[in-house]
């Protein structure tokens, strides 16, 4: 009944024990986890000791997302993840997308499979996939920008959840 959850700013999550305990059903029976828009370092390191919390890294270990994988070209060829800034950093910056400066300038796709090797949870970090839906009519440059690559990867993501 609820094949997808996203997680916006993930990077700051602190789950309950009650929420750990519902998140590991949830992916163990099927669910499927999007953890999207999180930057640096602790932001990354905080996002996975929750999520080892729900499913421990000893028996299902974080893996990095290549372009070879299925969620890459489910419905649309994606080559690699588009780093999707915030609108707000995009205009500051004058169209930069590395919100961190080097220290975020390549995204970051990891993932966590079942034991039969389903994507249970993506982790998209250095970058703001949803952004690219959120903003697009709020500024017609962010939206030829970042839309249309943006709507590429979620029409994939939302394609692998409910097909695999």
């Amino acid at each position: 009944h609820c094949p997808w959850v996203h997680l916006e700013d993930a990077g700051t999550a602190l789950f309950t024990d009650a929420e750990v305990e519902q998140l590991r059903t949830y992916l163990l029976k099927g669910g499927f986890v999007w953890a999207d828009d999180s930057w640096g370092p602790f932001a990354l390191a905080n996002w996975e000791d929750q999520i080892g919390r729900v499913l421990p890294p000893g028996e299902y270990p974080i893996r990095d997302i290549t372009p070879e994988h299925p969620l890459f070209r489910t419905m649309f060829q994606i080559a690699e993840m588009p780093q999707i800034p915030s609108i707000s950093h995009w205009r500051r910056s004058g169209g930069g997308t590395s919100e961190r400066g080097p220290e975020s300038a390549h995204v970051v796709v990891r993932g966590i499979s079942d034991k039969e090797g389903r994507l249970m949870v993506l982790m998209t970090h250095y970058t703001d996939i949803s952004d690219a839906w959120e903003r697009e009519g709020e500024d017609p440059q962010y939206f030829y920008s970042f839309s249309p690559n943006g709507y590429a990867v979620g029409i994939n993501v939302l394609m692998y959840a409910l097909t695999h």
